[in-house]
């Protein structure tokens, strides 16, 4: 790392520390030339994979359409903010650790809906309805039928 004040492109590192509870590390550096002192912030930097749209076109991961669209489907319901960033958080991990470059927005939605369904049954219905375009009344009957089913003792987990 280039020193700040003189420009030399050798410093040392004097102390390292975790902070932001554990993501970023803060480094004291000191220049070798001019031995003027210095701090350093260091965090990871991840990629999110690009995604694929229904049409075949591709955009970059956008955190805070994701956040509207959980949002949007959570509206006047019962759940925290925690629990929300939490959700976020789960999603993001599981798109990083499929390891692809590009993934198809399907997988996004199937991962929404997932988190969706832990959180809030209804919230995880409106969403479905719009991600699975339904068309009529029997659509969101089945819907809510398979997902009573799946909480009734015997009934199928997805």
């Amino acid at each position: 790392m280039h020193c700040p004040f003189c420009t030399h492109p050798e410093t040392k590192v004097i102390d390292s520390r975790l902070v932001a509870d554990g993501e970023q590390i803060r480094r004291r550096r000191e220049c070798i030339s001019c031995g003027e002192r210095f701090t350093t912030f260091e965090t990871a930097e991840l990629v999110m994979p690009r995604i694929i749209k229904q049409n075949g076109t591709r955009e970059p991961f956008n955190e805070e359409k994701l956040h509207a669209g959980i949002l949007r489907a959570l509206e006047k319901r019962p759940v925290s903010v925690e629990d929300i960033d939490a959700a976020l958080t789960r999603i993001k991990q599981r798109l990083r650790g499929s390891g692809e470059r590009e993934v198809p927005s399907r997988m996004l939605g199937e991962c929404v809906m997932s988190e969706l369904r832990q959180l809030d049954e209804v919230a995880y219905v409106r969403f479905a309805s719009v991600y699975r375009s339904f068309k009529d009344l029997d659509e969101f009957r089945a819907e809510i039928e398979r997902l009573s089913s799946s909480r009734q003792p015997g009934g199928n987990k997805e």
